[in-house]
C-alpha cells in the first residue's frame, strides 16, 4: 500500500451512535499496515497517548486511524457497556477497508480500546493481526477479576505491549493467561513502565525512549509475522 499524502477525517454512523475518525497517514514512503487505534477508557482520539503511539507508528511504515467511542463523541466521561464499544470499533473498520482497501489491517488501541479489540476478533469479526498497548488484565488492586475469558478464542496473531509497573497487568498473571492462548501471541515487556508508559526518573530513561521501545517493539512483529520488509 503506498503513502497517502494528508490527513482526513471521516464520520461514521452505526444503528446505535455516529462517531469522528482520523486518518493519519504513514510518514515513510511505503506503508505496510493500517493500525485502527482505539482510545482508553479516560482517554479520546486527540489525547496525548494515543497521538503520540500515532507518530511512533506512522514514522515506522503504519497508516494510523483513530477514532472516538460513541460516549467520548457525546462529551462523556463514563464508558458504553461493551456491546457498545465493540459496534462502534467494528464501524469504523468496515469503513477503514471501504476507504483503504488495506492488505493489511490490525486492530488494538490504549487498554480498554485494545480489550474491545481483542473480544471483537475472539468473536471472529475479521482482522489481519491485534497490537494491545497497555493490556488491562485486571482492574487496579483487584487481580482476582481477570479480564481473560475470551483470549484463548483468538486465532490471529497479537503483539501485547506492557509495561513491567502496570498495576492493570500484573506480569506473572499475564504470563500464567498465556499459558492457555493458542494464538501467536507475543509479549513485550516495558521495564519500569507504568499504564500510561511513564518510566520513573531514576529509571535513566524517559518517554521518548519508551516510545522509541514501543515503536521498535512493532516495527519488528510486523516484519516478523507478516514478513513487511524495512522502511524507507
Amino acid at each position: 500500500m503506498e503513502a497517502q499524502p494528508h490527513s482526513t477525517t471521516w464520520h461514521v454512523k452505526t444503528e446505535s451512535g455516529e462517531t469522528t475518525v482520523a486518518f493519519d497517514p504513514a510518514t515513510t514512503s511505503t506503508a505496510r499496515a493500517v493500525f485502527v487505534c482505539a482510545h482508553g477508557a479516560g482517554g479520546h482520539m486527540e489525547d496525548r497517548g494515543v497521538t503520540r503511539v500515532s507518530d511512533t507508528l506512522r514514522a515506522r511504515g503504519f497508516h494510523i486511524v483513530r477514532f472516538n467511542f460513541f460516549y467520548r463523541e457525546e462529551h462523556s466521561s463514563h464508558p458504553d457497556p461493551m456491546p457498545l464499544l465493540e459496534e462502534c470499533f467494528a464501524g469504523v473498520v468496515e469503513r477503514t477497508r471501504q476507504e483503504l482497501a488495506p492488505d493489511l489491517l490490525i486492530m488494538g488501541g490504549r487498554s480498554m480500546g485494545g480489550r474491545a479489540a481483542s473480544m471483537l476478533a475472539a468473536d471472529g469479526f475479521a482482522c489481519d493481526g491485534l497490537l494491545l498497548l497497555a493490556y488491562p488484565l485486571h482492574p487496579a488492586g483487584r487481580p482476582e477479576k481477570l479480564r481473560d475469558a475470551h483470549l484463548p478464542r483468538i486465532v490471529v496473531p497479537v503483539l501485547c505491549i506492557n509495561g513491567t509497573r502496570d498495576p492493570l497487568c500484573d506480569r506473572g498473571l499475564m504470563e500464567h493467561t498465556l499459558t492457555t492462548v493458542k494464538a501467536p501471541w507475543t509479549m513485550h515487556w516495558v521495564n519500569g513502565a507504568d499504564h500510561s508508559f511513564h518510566v520513573l526518573k531514576s529509571s535513566g530513561r524517559n518517554d521518548v525512549a519508551v516510545f522509541e521501545e514501543i515503536g521498535d517493539a512493532s516495527e519488528a512483529w510486523l516484519t516478523s509475522r507478516f514478513g513487511a520488509g524495512n522502511r524507507d
